[in-house]
């Protein structure tokens, strides 16, 4: 039996809890750690709506379990093992992403953005937090079948030794370290050039660059400018828009045809306002658009931006009507 003098207070707390089936309790310990364990859930799944979800399961399998909580491990790695298990059971039900895919965003229509307004509060968490949710990151990670995946997050981005995570997932150290070797593999695959190290990140701010590319796509919107549009595009420019078909790399000129064309513009006829704003720790403009006889500008959609000396290189956008989580106004 645990010394309770020997827990923390909230593996104390939590252990009261369970002997006294107090609810209001039980929440007000487990809340805190609802920011980070989502963050979690969407480096899993990819999709801020399910890591929502599961963030709440989570909380629920807590409680059911609640008794078998002896203090042994600390309550925050209690709740992820958890987290990381009811993540894996949602997975065996959702198609899996063809692992053999040449662009690692197609077929990958679940992808949501995440708010950043919705980070860990927590400094050193949400340092941790901003390059693992980079959506580079998110679809690269996307890759590792789910076990290998959950083997990947725990040992490489919360740091877990080998022997716990194994214990988290019921595998053996020898498993766990050789799903790690080829989650590695599969990581320096799709984010050549990037350290794999996210414990220690430096903190990040926008620069300058990325603060004016945000500008100057929301005056090429506002005031239909597509010769401003075209010219922050770079020639290689790697769009998606999701859900749909995936990622495709055009010129910035075919781009912008290809807009005008699938009727995104209507030379010179739509109204577009823009607000700056930041999803997945990266600049974006939040769209809204005003469509004949309405009054107001509704939301519509979220363009997650890569700058590169300046120019736009990678330009993700979201469909973002009706997703009041984003945080956003849904009108202006």
């Amino acid at each position: 039996m645990t010394d309770a003098k020997s827990l923390g207070a909230d593996e104390a707390a939590f252990i009261a809890v369970a002997r006294s089936g107090d609810t209001a309790r039980f929440a007000l310990i487990t809340e805190r750690h609802r920011r980070e364990l989502q963050v979690h859930c969407y480096r899993m799944l990819a999709n801020y709506e399910d890591a929502q979800d599961l963030t709440q399961e989570t909380f629920l399998r807590a409680w059911n379990k609640r008794e078998s909580f002896k203090g042994h491990a600390a309550l925050r790695t209690w709740l992820y093992r958890i987290a990381t298990n009811a993540c894996l059971d949602f997975l065996e039900k959702r198609t899996p992403v063809p692992f053999e895919l040449p662009d690692p965003g197609a077929d990958m229509p679940h992808l949501q953005p995440y708010p950043d307004l919705m980070l860990p509060e927590d400094p050193q968490e949400s340092v941790v937090a901003r390059e693992t949710v980079e959506l580079a990151f998110i679809v690269a990670v996307q890759h590792l079948p789910p076990r290998q995946r959950a083997v990947f997050i725990l040992r490489d981005v919360l740091g877990w030794p080998a022997s716990k995570t194994a214990d988290a997932l019921e595998l053996t150290v020898a498993s766990v370290t050789s799903a790690l070797q080829r989650a590695r593999v599969t990581m320096r695959e799709h984010l050549p050039g990037r350290r794999l190290d996210w414990r220690s990140p430096a903190a990040h701010e926008l620069s300058n660059d990325e603060r004016a590319a945000v500008k100057a796509y929301i005056d090429a919107h506002e005031r239909n400018d597509l010769d401003l549009l075209t010219s922050l595009l770079r020639d290689d420019l790697r769009f998606a828009m999701l859900p749909g078909a995936g990622t495709v790399t055009r010129t910035a000129k075919d781009a912008v045809d290809g807009w005008v064309s699938g009727g995104l513009f209507q030379r010179g006829h739509d109204d577009w306002r823009g607000v700056a704003t930041t999803v997945n720790r990266m600049p974006a403009a939040a769209l809204y658009l005003r469509t004949p006889g309405e009054r107001e500008h509704r939301l519509f959609a979220i363009a997650a931006l890569h700058v590169v000396d300046g120019k736009i290189a990678e330009l993700t956008g979201f469909d973002a009507t009706g997703k009041p989580w984003l945080g956003l106004a849904r009108t202006l």
